[in-house]
């Protein structure tokens, strides 16, 4: 009898060390995938191979994760991963801009968020720019969902796009890869961890019986990593981008 006892409190201690595991690798497993090239943009001083687009897909997506979480009060894990995500691609973003300006590609007159000028949007020339926006943005996200709580189907729109845009996160990097026909300054390994990430996350969406926004986008969001990797094998030949824009 006792030993029977004891087998179930040792599965269930362990069953509680997996699902803090679990948790702990959703909140951090996200901003992973950006070490290896942060790594590399800084040893290179290049950030010609990465796009800010990348960051804003996600900024934007984890920022309304949090409006919708007000609203759903889904599991603690994925919201602290959006707080941890967006300190992850301000992280990125202050990198990249200060890479850029160092080897002066962005030229001519310093852009900044207050010329509200739509031509460089998402591309101003200091870092204060992007937190100003997004400022702004989580300024007029919160007074809209303070104000739409009690609809029920704009909340659900709400959470849609919120993981709807983070399932698009590889389309500027695959679009980026698609236009210069090359993955050159691309963090491979960046890469195959989002796809592995993106695994886990799904399958931890449909585990947790997660709203289902969540598994459904996931599912599009591991596509669009695999599809990532056949560039990579498509242009593994190709050293040099075709086409760079260096703008985003």
């Amino acid at each position: 009898m006792e030993d029977w006892i004891i087998s179930d409190e040792l599965k269930l201690h362990m069953s509680r060390i997996g699902s803090g595991a679990a948790a702990l690798a959703m909140i951090f497993g996200g901003a992973i995938p950006y070490i290896p090239q942060y790594l590399q943009i800084k040893q290179t001083q290049d950030a010609d191979g990465f796009s800010l687009l990348v960051c804003l897909t996600l900024l934007v997506a984890n920022t309304l994760r949090i409006l919708f979480w007000f609203y759903s009060k889904f599991e603690l894990p994925l919201l602290v991963q959006s707080l941890v995500m967006n300190g992850t691609m301000f992280l990125m973003i202050h990198l990249c801009v200060t890479v850029r300006r160092n080897n002066s590609i962005l030229k001519g007159r310093d852009r900044v968020f207050t010329d509200f000028d739509p031509k460089y949007f998402w591309q101003w020339t200091d870092f204060q720019s992007y937190l100003d926006f997004m400022l702004a943005l989580w300024l007029v996200g919160a007074i809209i969902t303070y104000f739409m709580l009690p609809f029920k189907e704009f909340m659900e729109t709400v959470g849609f796009f919120a993981v709807f845009i983070e399932a698009m996160l590889g389309a500027p990097q695959f679009l980026r890869n698609f236009k210069n026909k090359s993955t050159q300054g691309m963090s491979i390994m960046m890469v195959l961890l989002w796809t592995v990430g993106d695994m886990f996350k799904t399958g931890y969406f449909i585990i947790r019986n997660a709203p289902n926004q969540f598994w459904i986008c996931g599912t599009l969001q591991v596509s669009l990593d695999l599809a990532i990797l056949l560039q990579v094998l498509l242009y593994r030949k190709n050293t040099e981008p075709q086409n760079m824009h260096r703008g985003d």
